[in-house]
């Protein structure tokens, strides 16, 4: 019998005498089966070379190594780089093809930066992370990527990273050496003082708006870079908080600066920072040589205090208050903040005329 895993040619043979005369003469005048591999594309080329790293096989790698490696790099907390493009928005940066360039390779810079980061830390935590309800499902604590495959895919990161952060702008690199020095001191000790830990994440996002600034050669106000530190804060003690009414109810010890908090005093620091938020961003609004250009964007004041006002309900409330990137990313509400705060910024930076407001 013929198989057909082989190329079909045209059969102008025919085996008198055999019962399979009728199969082949039906066979020799079906068209010719030639088989052809497509062009492997730069996608292709990028799985396999993920499938090589991790010993698996290419044809296997969608359905579970490439979501590992999704999830070890944290690709939905690259929702928190959103800030790099703060000066980039607030100066109509769109308007400059290099600067376009320059913020696109600077956000690159630090998606990876601030990955190899995350694989970093959970390197470090990873028999720690083993002990916690939820982190212990992550690719390294649970077993599915090993140490030296971490450590390889970090380094790999970190040097895609610098060399987008030295094609946008070399000056870009002491940035990303300050953020990169936070992360070490972070990772190795100053993880363990409360207040301090959550001042480390803080200083992340700061930095992520100084980053985005240097990249297009521009300044920021320093009200923008307060209101990002103290909404930083309000998440970063909110998420504490979470992780502090965790472990009273599961028991065990998952961070150990969760020791120096208690209830109250995260309360306390969830409320102060989402207060200093808003007053930071409603002076920014108004007050910043930004503001002076732009009037309108005071309309896009209201949008950041209902947003800030609902993720204090969510902390209080519903007790939501685990990443950041799913509670932007999960509600409803949130989203819809986010899109009008975004329609209000265009309609300010279009320079929307307020005749009512005192110019």
């Amino acid at each position: 019998m013929l198989s057909r895993s082989r190329e079909f040619q045209p059969d102008h043979t025919f085996c008198h005498g055999d019962s399979k005369v009728g199969a082949t003469t039906h066979l020799a005048s079906e068209p010719k089966l030639v088989n052809k591999r497509e062009p492997i594309g730069g996608k292709d080329c990028l799985l396999f070379l993920i499938a090589t790293f991790f010993g698996t096989k290419f044809d296997t790698l969608a359905g579970g190594v490439l979501a590992t490696f999704l999830q070890l790099i944290r690709i939905r907390q690259w929702t928190k780089n959103i800030f790099v493009l703060a000066a980039f928005v607030f100066t109509r940066g769109w308007e400059e093809a290099a600067d376009i360039r320059a913020i696109t390779l600077a956000l690159i810079a630090m998606c990876l930066i601030s990955s190899a980061t995350y694989v970093v830390n959970d390197i470090v935590d990873h028999q720690k992370d083993q002990q916690h309800p939820k982190k212990k499902h992550r690719p390294i604590a649970s077993g599915k990527i090993k140490i030296n495959q971490a450590v390889g895919i970090a380094l790999i990161l970190f040097v895609l990273g610098l060399a987008s952060a030295v094609i946008s702008r070399p000056e870009t690199l002491l940035v990303l050496a300050a953020y990169l020095a936070i992360q070490v001191a972070y990772n190795f000790g100053l993880r363990n003082q409360a207040v301090i830990d959550v001042g480390c994440i803080a200083a992340g996002f700061v930095i992520r708006v100084i980053l985005g600034a240097v990249a297009i050669n521009a300044q920021v106000s320093g009200w923008i870079l307060l209101c990002t530190a103290t909404v930083a804060l309000m998440i970063g003690f909110g998420k504490r908080r979470h992780e502090f009414m965790l472990k009273s109810q599961l028991g065990g010890e998952t961070r150990r600066s969760l020791s120096d908090y208690t209830q109250q005093s995260l309360d306390v620091l969830v409320a102060m920072s989402a207060t200093c938020a808003a007053m930071s961003y409603s002076v920014y609004s108004i007050e910043s040589p930004t503001a002076q250009i732009y009037p309108a964007l005071i309309l896009t004041t209201p949008w950041v205090l209902f947003g800030i006002c609902r993720y204090v309900i969510l902390v209080f409330g519903v007790g939501e208050t685990g990443e950041p990137e799913s509670l932007v990313l999960g509600d409803k509400q949130l989203l819809i903040v986010f899109a009008g705060y975004t329609l209000s910024a265009i309609l300010a930076l279009k320079r929307l005329p307020l005749p009512f407001l005192i110019q």
